[in-house]
């Protein structure tokens, strides 16, 4: 009987979980997670965003990038994280993306695979980045050196996220590409008011929206990696939700009531 009760509970427990799309715990020993973040580097020049110094916004210039190689860029703020490793580092994958960087999780089997596109190409980005949320796999594998290891990319990633200026707000898309399979990938989106202008292609592609703005924001990494520390810890959403906020308030220090309202988490 007591057998009986306690697979009762568990049964309701992991019903009541999904439910409220909670983040189960990952079976880290058996399982590699791979995340693909799309950045679509800042550009005074051909996207709609108030001009930043000349330096960081050149969108031909990911070295010294708002959004990739300055302080808080991806590229950087990653390399200089105590969890993280930079194992490889690629020039122009492809010719819309300027530079690839993949980091190594240090304490869990896990990957991040991050692309920074050409400002010019921004609309390619978004177009990117919800067809891997809806599970395509446009170049699906990419190769860590010394050691040959193919790491499953695009819509083989369990998460995918996307970092810059809301293209959307300038231009449209002609359509969003469908969901492809059953499987549910968490999306981020970080960019200014992104639960607005993202939501349709999110919707389309049938990913979870983890975390994404309600309003006006810059979209630094510090905001991605702790919304990434509550991901891989298992959290809820509404605990990765405050993560993000945590460290948007830290950095920017806009007040933790004026961050917690920024965000939102689920539809």
């Amino acid at each position: 009987m007591l057998r009986a009760n306690s697979a009762l509970l568990t049964a309701v427990l992991l019903c009541a979980a999904n439910a409220a799309h909670a983040q189960e715990p990952h079976d880290q020993a058996t399982k590699t997670r791979m995340v693909h973040v799309f950045v679509a580097l800042a550009d005074n020049q051909h996207q709609g965003i108030i001009p930043v110094p000349a330096k960081i916004g050149n969108g031909e210039d990911a070295a010294n990038n708002l959004y990739w190689g300055s302080a808080y860029g991806v590229k950087t703020f990653f390399s200089h994280s105590p969890d993280w490793e930079r194992p490889a580092c690629t020039l122009s994958p492809k010719p819309a993306i300027l530079e690839r960087c993949i980091f190594r999780y240090k304490s869990a089997p896990m990957y991040l695979i991050a692309d920074a596109y050409r400002g010019t190409e921004i609309k390619q980005a978004v177009w990117d980045f919800f067809e891997a949320a809806g599970g395509g796999t446009d170049s699906a594998t990419v190769s860590v050196q010394p050691t040959v290891m193919n790491l499953p990319a695009h819509g083989e990633a369990d998460l995918v996220a996307y970092i810059g200026h809301d293209g959307l707000m300038d231009f449209q898309l002609p359509k969003y590409p469908q969901r492809k399979d059953g499987t549910r990938r968490d999306a981020i989106v970080l960019a200014c008011a992104s639960k607005q202008f993202f939501r349709d292609g999110v919707q389309a592609s049938g990913a979870y929206p983890l975390l994404w703005t309600t309003g006006l924001m810059a979209p630094e990494a510090y905001t991605l990696k702790s919304a990434l520390d509550g991901w891989i810890a298992g959290e809820g959403h509404e605990q990765i939700r405050e993560r993000a906020a945590g460290a948007y308030d830290k950095y920017q220090k806009c007040g933790a009531k004026a961050a917690h309202h920024l965000f939102a988490s689920g539809w």
